[in-house]
């Protein structure tokens, strides 16, 4: 039998698979910043102040909305809307007709081949807090080196 996300659409996802799809890459977790003229995003190695650097996992998952006015909300509808979400991103894959990657956690069976992929921003981003508020963000903005 074909794995879930092969037989259903975003859409028909129930909340644990919806759940299970996020990869824990972290790169919905870095700041971005936009060109006011296009409005192109550019990721920072800045995370959310809710972001925990070792396991790149939200420490207020279930708070993070009310917590951080402008965190992501992903749902099948604005998946297709985010035209910054990296292309590695499996909801963005699905979304596109695509499968998931060999290196996502619910292929390969292990959460490290995120890491190893490079995929991950494990180890490459530093937290909101040690930012100094009065250096410009726009100094920490990346180019993702891998980006599948």
């Amino acid at each position: 039998m074909k794995p879930f996300w092969q037989r259903k659409t975003l859409d028909e996802l129930g909340p644990e698979e919806w759940e299970s799809l996020c990869d824990g890459c972290g790169r919905c977790c870095v700041i971005k910043l936009a060109d006011e003229e296009t409005g192109e995003a550019f990721p920072t190695s800045v995370v959310c102040r809710l972001f925990n650097l070792d396991t790149c996992r939200c420490i207020r998952y279930a708070e993070r909305h009310r917590l951080v006015s402008d965190c992501v909300r992903l749902d099948a509808e604005t998946v297709r809307e985010y035209d910054w979400l990296p292309g590695s991103c499996a909801y963005r894959r699905l979304a596109e007709g695509r499968d998931l990657a060999w290196w996502h956690p619910l292929v390969s069976g292990d959460s490290q081949t995120v890491i190893d992929a490079g995929i991950s921003v494990y180890g490459n981003v530093i937290p909101e807090p040690a930012v100094h508020p009065d250096e410009p963000l726009d100094e920490y903005v990346v180019r993702w080196v891998h980006e599948p």
